[in-house]
């Protein structure tokens, strides 16, 4: 029985591994993400009053780590180093991807960026938590949607209430001083 060069019995171990294309694009969107983090921190602009800490620092320092972890990334997986396959009682790597739960998800994601202008963002949320819940499976139905509009409320309270946080309370909140931020 021949050995090959990696260990695995027969075979000239000339073979490249096969390139990762699922991690590189996840580490090409890291960058990606990173230098449009740039680009619209650039565009922020600078009070007179800021001191040497301005608006701009937060942002540049979040996209320089998000470029230098991706070309990071990059670099690891041409290199031929690739993250282990996780071993949970609960990973099925046989299992394939559920594209229209997916394709649920992203829709319920559309619906609620759509409704948060004309209906506010207690409503918004309350639809893309509901679909969220409907679309992993979550039953009883009535029970998803009731934890989605408190859910939505509570959140609404913390961030535009408590925290002055603009989320736009839509016209069923409108008067209700406690959810205004």
């Amino acid at each position: 029985m021949s050995s090959s060069i990696n260990g695995a019995p027969g075979g000239s171990g000339t073979a490249a591994p096969a390139r990762p294309l699922g991690e590189m694009i996840f580490a090409g969107m890291i960058v990606c993400i990173g230098v449009v983090g740039f680009v619209a921190g650039a565009g922020i602009p600078i009070p007179p009053s800021a001191g040497v800490v301005g608006p701009r620092v937060f942002p540049f320092l979040v996209s320089g780590i998000m470029v230098a972890i991706g070309i990071g990334l990059l670099i690891q997986l041409l290199r031929g180093h690739t993250g282990a396959a996780e071993e949970g009682e609960d990973i099925d790597p046989s299992v394939k991807t559920d594209w229209l739960t997916v394709g649920k998800l992203v829709g319920f994601l559309a619906i609620h960026i759509a409704l948060i202008v004309p209906l506010g963002w207690p409503v918004a949320a309350a639809v893309l938590f509901f679909g969220s819940a409907w679309s992993l499976g979550a039953k009883p139905w009535w029970r998803n949607a009731i934890i989605a509009v408190v859910l939505a409320l509570i959140l609404q309270f913390v961030f535009a209430g408590l925290l002055g946080v603009s989320l736009p309370p839509g016209f069923l909140l409108e008067g209700v001083e406690i959810f205004n931020g």
